[in-house]
Order: C-alpha cells, then sequence, then structure tokens
C-alpha cells in the first residue's frame, strides 16, 4: 500500500463557516501554492497538528491515577468532576422557593411513574418534558423499584458558571452525576476550597476557585469537562454501636488533599515553613501564568495539567502569594467595590440608592458590538467608562464582564417551561441591587486579576 502525503493549511481561530469556504473557493484548488500548505507527520502522541511540548512530560501531574491515593507522586491525591445533574432547569434556580416547587413537582412525577409501572398499569415510561428529565439514574432507579423522597439537606448553593451563584438541590437521585463531591462537600456545613480547571477544552485554558458545588458545565468547552482539585477531602467516620453524632461536622475525618510527596518536594528546595496551603495556591498562581499557559497551549487541550516545582525559591513563594491573592478576590468576588472611574447614567455612583423597580434586570448589553466601554443595564440605568484593561480578564473564552451579562438573564428552558429569573436572588436575599453590584464587583475584579497576573515571575518553561 502507498502511504499517502498529508498537507495541512492553518487558516487561523474563530472563522465562520462562510469564511472557510470563501478561502477555499479563491483558492480553487488544493493545489494552489497561494494556499501555501505545510507537510505534516504525527508525533508519538499521534498529535498530527497542535503538537504536544516534551517538556510538559517531565513535569509532576496534578491529578493521582488512582483516588485517594495517600502514596501518589502527584500534586493531589484526589479530583472530581463537576456535578453532572443531566436536568439543569430543574436542578437549578435563582429563586429557592422556585426550586422546591420544581423539585418536589418532578420528584411527584417520577413516583407516579414507578408507581404505574411497579403495578403494571403502564408498560412504557410517560415522558413529559413539563414534568421531569428522564436519564440514566432515574432508569436505574425505576428498574429498582427506588422511591425518591426530597431531602431538606439537599438543598444547597453552587457556582453554576463562573460568578454565577444559584440554588441547587445535590442529591444522587436527581443528579446523574455526582462523582466525589460528596467527599469535597458533604454537607451545608463542611466548608471547602477547589481549583476548577477546565479539562481538554477548545477554548482558551481557564482555572476559577470556588467553595461551592460547581457544575460539570461550570468551565467546559469543546469534549472536555469541569475537574476540580479540592484543599480537603472528607471521610465518613464509623458510627460506634449506633452513637450518634451531635454535629454533621463530627461525621466526618477531614484529610489535605496536598500529597505528602509534593510537601516533601517543596520543603526540601523551598524550606521547612512550606505548608500545604502554601503548595495549594502555588497551583492557582502557576496555572494563571500567561507564559505558561502560552508554552503549554497544545498540552492543556488534551490533558490535565502538570506543574514544575520552579527552581527560584523566590519565584515558588511569589506564585503562592500571588495564588492567594487570586483566590481571595476570586472567592469573594461579590465584595469588591465599584471601580472609581466607571459612571452610572454619566456620572460617579450616586449615594442616594436607586429605586427597586429601576433596578430589575431582563438582559443586558452593549450599545453595539464594538462598544464595550458601555453597558446598557437596562431602560433606567446605563454603565459606562469601563476601563479596557477589564475585558482582558478571560474566563474560560469568556471575558468575567460577559459571563455576567449573559447569565444574569431572564430564561425560559424551553422543553420544561421552567423559568429562571435572577432578579428572585435579589429579592429572596432582600438587596435590590445586588446584580448591579455584582456587576461592578467583577470589573474590579478583572483589573485586579489582569494586575496580578502581569506580575507574576517570568519563567523560563523550555
Amino acid at each position: 500500500m502507498t502511504k499517502a502525503d498529508i498537507f495541512y493549511k492553518d487558516i487561523g481561530d474563530y472563522l465562520s463557516r462562510e469564511e472557510k469556504l470563501k478561502l477555499v473557493k479563491e483558492a480553487e484548488s488544493i493545489l494552489n501554492p497561494t494556499l501555501e500548505m505545510t507537510q505534516i507527520k504525527p508525533n508519538e502522541h499521534g498529535d498530527w497538528i497542535s503538537m504536544r511540548n516534551s517538556k510538559f512530560d517531565e513535569f509532576i501531574p496534578l491529578a493521582p491515577e488512582q483516588k485517594f491515593d495517600s502514596k501518589t507522586q502527584s500534586f493531589f491525591v484526589t479530583q472530581s468532576l463537576g456535578t453532572l445533574t443531566a436536568r439543569d432547569a430543574w436542578t437549578y434556580n435563582f429563586s429557592k422557593k422556585e426550586l422546591k416547587e420544581n423539585i418536589n413537582k418532578t420528584i411527584a412525577y417520577y413516583n407516579e411513574q414507578l408507581a404505574l409501572f411497579t403495578t403494571g398499569k403502564i408498560k412504557k415510561l410517560k415522558y413529559d418534558s413539563t414534568k421531569g428529565s428522564w436519564s440514566g439514574i432515574w432508569l436505574k432507579q425505576l428498574q429498582q423499584r427506588e422511591n425518591i423522597l426530597e431531602n431538606e439537606s439537599g438543598y444547597r448553593l453552587a457556582l453554576h458558571r463562573p460568578f454565577t451563584k444559584q440554588n441547587t438541590y445535590f442529591s444522587k437521585e436527581l443528579n446523574d452525576r455526582t462523582y466525589r463531591l460528596f467527599h469535597f462537600f458533604p454537607s451545608r456545613e463542611h466548608k471547602n476550597i477547589i481549583i476548577c480547571i477546565a479539562e481538554k477544552s477548545l477554548v482558551a485554558f481557564s482555572a476559577f476557585i470556588s467553595n461551592h458545588i460547581s457544575d460539570y458545565g461550570f468551565l467546559k468547552g469543546g469534549n472536555g469537562s469541569t475537574q476540580c482539585f479540592p484543599l480537603y477531602w472528607y471521610e465518613k467516620k464509623d458510627k460506634v454501636q449506633g452513637g450518634l453524632f451531635e454535629k454533621a461536622e463530627d461525621e466526618y475525618i477531614r484529610h489535605d488533599a496536598i500529597s505528602d510527596f509534593i510537601l516533601e518536594q517543596a520543603k526540601t528546595r523551598y524550606g521547612p515553613k512550606v505548608t500545604k496551603e502554601d503548595i495549594f495556591y502555588y497551583v492557582y498562581g502557576i496555572l494563571h501564568s500567561s507564559d505558561y499557559r502560552k508554552t503549554f497551549v497544545n498540552d492543556l487541550k488534551k490533558m490535565l495539567p502538570r506543574l514544575p516545582l520552579v527552581e527560584k525559591v523566590a519565584d515558588f513563594w511569589a506564585f503562592s502569594k500571588a495564588g492567594r491573592n487570586l483566590a481571595d478576590i476570586h472567592l469573594n468576588y461579590e465584595e469588591q467595590g465599584p471601580p472609581k472611574e466607571v459612571l452610572i447614567n454619566g456620572k460617579p455612583m450616586p449615594r442616594t440608592p436607586f429605586p427597586a423597580s429601576q433596578l430589575i434586570v431582563n438582559k443586558m448589553a452593549f450599545p453595539s458590538k464594538r462598544q464595550k466601554d458601555t453597558i446598557v443595564y437596562n431602560s433606567h440605568l446605563t454603565i459606562s467608562n469601563i476601563p479596557a484593561k477589564a475585558y482582558e480578564y478571560i474566563v474560560n473564552g469568556k471575558s468575567a464582564i460577559e459571563w455576567v451579562m449573559e447569565r444574569y438573564t431572564v430564561t425560559t428552558h424551553k422543553e420544561s417551561g421552567i423559568g429562571n429569573d435572577p432578579n428572585d436572588w435579589a429579592r429572596e436575599h432582600e438587596n435590590p441591587r445586588y446584580i448591579l453590584d455584582l456587576l461592578l464587583a467583577v470589573i474590579t475584579v478583572s483589573i485586579k486579576t489582569v494586575d496580578i497576573v502581569e506580575g507574576l515571575p517570568r519563567v523560563e518553561w523550555k
């Protein structure tokens, strides 16, 4: 068999279908020399294009090969995918009241179908998208004749998308996959911090920190998913002869998720004062390095991150400190004040509060695609003089500001008819200004993040 020679033309990213076809049409033939085709051959990884960097393999993996491996030679002893509900419309809502109504409605529907199926009154399920969403976990429970009961402890807060907290119902009956997240957040009382990364994303690599349950699609693009790396993980204790624990926290043993291996490696290199928390924030800092992301852009599209322990002691502490500072503003993003230069209706932030009726949001927008220094909040309020620098902070292919604009929109799920109104969050928290303050805070977060990232050490990765 004659071997084929394969040629490739890189036409750049983000071209539309029409733009791609125009290039082909104008060339008329792939033999046209103006196309400047390049012959390509696969490397040892099977990459034909977007070749991985061999240096990446020399670094230490973030994730262990086996879960909860105390002897692993990776940064973390465990990690988890974000929760995959297979019914987001039912299990997430800005309104806790609406969420409870939706959960009770869909549980009643499932139990009704189970009763009819069990008694032989129906041989086929009645699929009704206005009452529930069938998935693998429901079909399995149906075969096992398992009823579903509402559990008050299932109601939690979650970070559904960047800068978007919602009420959620977190349970193994209504979440198709919870993976290992119950080991990270076993109850509402258990505190934790997780570094979320976009795995195998077709958009630029991202990392974001959270102290809430995060969704499978929290940072997701292409065929990838959201991987969560915790500061701690929890193991349930065995009850002694039916004894009871006074508090939910007492039922669990808390373990460090940073490995003993990486701690000893770091202490050897940087001194005995290094802690596992220092390493956790070192990871977050280095994952924000523009140089690291650019150098290993192709590797990060295909693999989980691998990180070095940098050579210089000063660089380690600089990354750790920067990671800690980034974590502080990203975890506490709601608490950041508005930037001084940003104007509301052409004036500095007024001291007199706006009437609640003027703060309701339906859908924020830019005046035009090219004018991003201004956001039309609603028919009453316009935010202007937004620094261009604020849009440099990108999370999962989109600026942090545009995440707020997109997610804080009134929506109705087509299949179920369920509405989700971000103004409900403001009402239920008795804070009519919540969405406006959030948008202004995220502008501040963006500027601060860019400043911190620009100050990260320059490391020779190659």
